[in-house]
């Protein structure tokens, strides 16, 4: 049986961690906050990004404000930045590798599918993903389906095998995720999280960049001829 490789893209695939940040300290600075570093923000970051904000100091009114006309100033701050990111180390060699495989390629994201569909053909990697699984746009962004509900409904569609099915992401929601459908977690740092707080979630497996994903894959029984 081919694996199913289910990815996260922001921080996991997609380089845009300083993207984010950077889009953090403009809308801190516009409600009169000082600015953060990449430390503390990987000690706050959380989703939904309000409770980030949240723990910064910003009240519920001022994220409400900043929340108003399906989250505008987040988006056309951050959209401009993130079309500057890379695909993080290792990243493309992994999705050509398990594309000529004819593993199945999901991204699971709390972006939206348009603007990630849209990184995916800027990127030259949209032909190796099967499926993106994502908020369908800024008016239900955390309002709709988690992402844990997601991909068990995907799942089921799709009769895929907890056994054979693998998540990689940056944040402890992953590893919950993996827990919760019975599959195997991969956890990779240098993301939106730090690595205390990763570890501190209990993946079955931590990497620090995509190329130390092939042997986990080739320990598990795929992949072997690679």
């Amino acid at each position: 049986m081919k694996p199913a490789l289910v990815f996260d893209w922001n921080g996991t695939l997609l380089d845009d961690t300083y993207a984010l940040l950077e889009t953090t300290n403009v809308i801190l600075d516009r409600f009169g906050r000082p600015s953060i570093d990449i430390k503390t923000f990987r000690d706050r970051c959380d989703v939904p990004l309000s409770l980030l904000y949240l723990s910064l100091g910003m009240s519920r009114e001022e994220i409400e404000a900043m929340e108003r006309d399906d989250g505008a100033l987040f988006h056309d701050l951050y959209e401009p930045l993130a079309a500057k990111a890379d695909l993080r180390e290792g990243a493309r060699r992994v999705l050509e590798i398990a594309r000529r495989q004819s593993a199945l390629l999901i991204i699971l994201s709390n972006h939206i599918v348009a603007p990630l569909q849209s990184q995916l053909r800027r990127l030259g990697v949209d032909h190796y993903i099967t499926d993106v699984l994502a908020f369908e746009s800024r008016a239900t962004q955390y309002k709709s389906m988690s992402k844990g509900e997601r991909l068990r409904l995907y799942m089921q569609r799709y009769d895929l095998k907890p056994a054979s099915t693998f998540i990689i992401g940056d944040m402890p929601v992953e590893t919950d995720i993996a827990r919760n459908l019975g599959l195997t977690s991969i956890s990779i740092t240098g993301g939106f999280v730090s690595t205390s707080r990763l570890q501190a979630a209990r993946p079955d497996y931590t990497i620090n960049n995509h190329h130390e994903l092939l042997p986990i894959l080739q320990s598990r029984g795929y992949f072997s001829e690679c």
